[in-house]
């Protein structure tokens, strides 16, 4: 015999048996099925002790809510598993590739972002491979959400800490700011983003009602809605510094610059930005129509203008790495430095200038000097 349903009070059929015995059916005057514990009639919500028609969802399973019909997963849609997994994997790979490329060119400051974005990442994905075989448990839900919507700004921290060690190379007399005013500036920017990611979530997650719920969803909408305000003025300086750079003649490490290496790096940092950046308009239009809006159940969208572009952000940042392209600079080019052009003191092989004991020396006499 074909497994009895249960007509729910909102229209939504279920499938009646396997349900757990504390969820118990009952019946209002219809005709029961059989005289087994399946029957024809509502079911009893153990969350408010009331006739809602609503099975919470850890009692949840494919069989008994099924997704097509009922919204009770966190998702209304299963996770693809091949499609998730390789995500992981080639996060993975990302990651290892950016530590031993960070050990062997010593930019530690952009490993930092890196193996933090990274990192987190390779945690939601994971959670992504559990939601697989489970949307209703609250646990993989989290372990997929906050992960994947944290991650990518500290990614982009590590390319904000770029653009200064940018600037130095350059000439800072170039720039409208100091070095180290780009990064704490966009960096804290990105913490305070971070924090209301985090207080929304950490709401939506222990939400009770529809309200609470809500409050959560809005306050993640506004720390993604920050993230991306604060990209887009990071880019507008960006593109203005170097358009500059282009301009001017001058330049504080031409050997560096002038390179191919070091302008496929400044194309590959560019892509990385705009990726983010589209990635993160993404999930500001997902949210706010809520986890259960249109936009967060279309899985081939997510997984483009979600996995794709943090992916195409990381391969580029790890293609071109700083390391190599700054030609073993990274370290001279501290943003540490003194704000304007001749002011700056410059460090290594192809400097204008060096240090020593606070004054500025021309390349002859630094190397008389030594």
């Amino acid at each position: 015999m074909a497994a009895p349903t249960i007509n729910l009070r909102n229209g939504k059929i279920i499938h009646c048996d396997s349900l757990p015995n504390i969820i118990p059916c009952i019946v209002t005057g219809l005709e029961c099925w059989n005289s087994s514990s399946n029957c024809f009639g509502l079911i009893y919500n153990t969350h408010n002790h009331s006739d809602s028609g609503v099975i919470p969802s850890e009692y949840c399973n494919y069989t008994i809510c099924p997704l097509a019909t009922y919204d009770q997963g966190y998702l209304n849609y299963i996770p693809s598993l091949p499609g998730n997994a390789l995500y992981l994997g080639i996060f993975i790979f990302l990651l290892l590739a950016q530590i031993g490329l960070s050990i062997r060119w010593k930019t530690w400051a952009f490993l930092i972002g890196m193996i933090c974005g990274l990192g987190l990442e390779i945690v939601g994905y994971a959670g992504r491979i559990m939601m697989h075989n489970d949307v209703f448990k609250k646990n993989n839900f989290l372990i997929y959400l906050v992960p994947l919507t944290i991650g990518p700004a500290f990614i982009s921290g590590s390319i904000y800490i770029c653009l200064s060690r940018i600037v130095v190379l350059y000439d800072i007399s170039l720039s409208r700011f100091a070095p180290r005013t780009y990064t704490i500036t966009f960096i804290s920017c990105d913490f305070f983003s971070l924090v209301l990611q985090a207080i929304g979530g950490g709401m939506a997650s222990e939400a009770n009602t529809n309200s609470e719920l809500h409050s959560g969803e809005h306050i993640m909408v506004a720390g993604l809605s920050f993230q991306v305000a604060s990209l887009f003025l990071f880019m507008s300086l960006t593109t203005d510094f170097l358009l500059a750079a282009y301009r001017s003649t001058l330049s504080s490490f031409d050997d560096v610059v002038s390179t191919k290496r070091f302008k496929y790096f400044i194309g590959a940092l560019g892509l990385a930005t705009v990726c983010i950046f589209i990635r993160s308009v993404f999930r500001v239009a997902e949210l706010s129509g809520g986890f259960h809006g249109p936009l967060d159940n279309q899985q081939a969208t997510y997984m483009v203008l979600e996995g794709v572009m943090v992916i195409t952000a990381s391969t580029a940042l790890t293609l071109f790495h700083p390391g190599p392209c700054f030609a073993g600079r990274w370290k001279a080019a501290h943003f540490f430095r003194k704000s304007k052009g001749k002011e700056a003191v410059l460090e290594g092989n192809g400097a204008s200038g060096t240090e020593q004991e606070g004054k500025v020396i021309e390349p002859g006499v630094a190397e008389t000097a030594q």
